[in-house]
């Protein structure tokens, strides 16, 4: 029986440890903190049931909307974070039984590559060796810093340390938004902090199509969240104890106080210390480099997940890392990124797959879009979640989906219809020909489908 030994216990290490056994390999999952990883405890997760909370937060401020009369008074930030952890305790659990369930030998400590068939763990006070037959490295990412003056001072905080802030801040400066300061930006928005945002880039969510991006801006000015995009900070200073972010845009240096400051501006693969140069491990920059079927340079040590940089999404991750295990115990498959989800929590939500008009555009793929607001969607105007749209991007010659974006209401579940439509070559006429309920969400991706016909009905 093959040994596999996994260095990093979150969606890409743990995943491919209960796929590892499926296959009928032994594993052993060596793991310096909690299982589940950055995802579970420090990302997606607790982010998540702060999203919930300050969801609960909007719709309660506009009951009367509804016909509901109710008083709310506040939130409750301690029970917000109880509430957190207790979703972070119930979730990790479950995967703690899932290495249980599937046999999966967890080893706790700080994990280091000496060789490509060793794995030396510090496990306090002493040393455990782990030898296998292969080895997976899944360690992860950690939050990126900016290499400038008070970025890594008192009040500028991490995504992960903002996760346990104790009190809701009055003022809360955001730089980088990304879809970690988005979503930051919407939690705390909704429970109270003025809000304001710095991204360098022309638009907040700077991956996403512009017409999505400018809807959730849209959707954000009217709750009153300050941006400022094409701004570069200066440096983070302390005035009379106040934070002062420093930035330039349009050439014309501004100021901007907080009582918190998130730094939000990406995440670097963790990859130091893990015994990578002593074992030979080729690098491409900070990440691990792989080839398509997550194979390092080092003949039997594959990597996955956000320590070989690329798209840095939890369950990308967990679709390289079953890829590394598959090729790993004999067969050749390789990695697809054709149909990749992106998903933003925010409120409108946002998700995309494929490519966007633009990066049609750029490829020289001649495209035909269609596209489809949800204020048109009777559901969407009934349950009071009128803002966004969906974009439907196809190939001009074949009609195949190429791309989607959706800005709306669950537009981060909504999205997997145009997934699936990516993945299996489906042409637009098909999902426009698919009998689609009514009233539902799901009736815009339909009309944004016909849409790149000509022929959408409700537009």
């Amino acid at each position: 029986m093959a040994h596999l030994a996994i260095l990093g216990g979150g969606p890409g290490g743990y995943v491919a440890a209960v796929r590892a056994r499926q296959l009928g390999a032994e594993v052993t999952l060596v793991e310096m903190d909690a299982l589940g990883g950055t995802c579970l405890n420090r990302g997606c997760i607790p982010s998540k049931a702060f999203l919930r909370s300050s969801e609960l937060r909007q719709l309660a401020a506009r009951l009367s909307e509804f016909g509901v009369q109710a008083e709310v008074t506040g939130v409750d930030w301690g029970r917000v974070l109880e509430r957190k952890n207790e979703v972070v305790d119930q979730v990790v659990s479950g995967v703690e039984f899932l290495m249980k369930k599937n046999d999966v030998h967890v080893v706790h400590g700080r994990g280091r590559l000496v060789d490509p068939k060793t794995i030396a763990v510090d496990i306090g006070g002493g040393e455990e060796t782990v030898a296998a037959d292969f080895i997976l490295l899944a360690t992860g990412s950690v939050p990126a810093r900016l290499p400038l003056p008070g970025c890594d001072g008192p009040g500028v905080l991490s995504s992960t340390e903002m996760l346990d802030i104790d009190e809701i801040p009055e003022r809360l400066v955001i730089m980088g938004a990304g879809y970690v300061g988005v979503e930051f930006a919407d939690i705390f928005n909704a429970v109270g902090s003025k809000v304001t945002i710095i991204e360098m880039m022309p638009q907040i969510v700077p991956t996403e199509d512009p017409d999505i991006a400018a809807e959730l801006a849209r959707a954000f000015r009217r709750r009153r969240i300050q941006m400022h995009t094409n701004a570069r900070v200066g440096e983070v200073s302390d005035r009379d104890g106040t934070k002062v972010v420093r930035f330039t845009r349009n050439d014309k240096e501004q100021e901007v106080e907080a009582d918190v400051v998130l730094s939000a501006v990406g995440r670097w693969p963790n990859a130091e210390g893990i015994g990578l140069q002593e074992a030979g491990v080729e690098m491409d920059g900070r990440a691990i480099k792989v080839n398509s079927r997550m194979e390092t340079s080092v003949p039997g040590v594959y990597a996955c997940g956000d320590v070989i940089g690329g798209i840095m999404l939890a369950h990308v991750a967990s679709a390289e890392g079953k890829v590394a295990v598959a090729n790993a115990l004999g067969k050749y498959v390789q990695m697809d990124y054709t149909a990749i989800p992106s998903v933003t929590y925010t409120h409108p939500e946002i998700g995309s797959v494929g490519l966007t008009e633009a990066q049609a555009q750029e490829r020289g793929v001649p495209a035909k879009v269609g596209t489809f607001f949800f204020r048109a969607a009777g559901k969407a105007t009934a349950e009071g979640s009128r803002e966004g749209l969906v974009k439907v991007v196809a190939d001009a010659a074949s009609g195949k989906v190429i791309g989607g974006q959706i800005c709306g209401p669950h537009a981060t579940d909504l999205i997997h219809e145009l997934v699936l439509a990516v993945h299996v070559g489906a042409t637009a006429e098909q999902v426009g020909e698919m009998v689609h309920a009514h009233p539902t969400l799901m009736e815009p991706i339909m009309e944004a489908a016909e849409d790149t016909l000509g022929i959408a009905i409700h537009k």
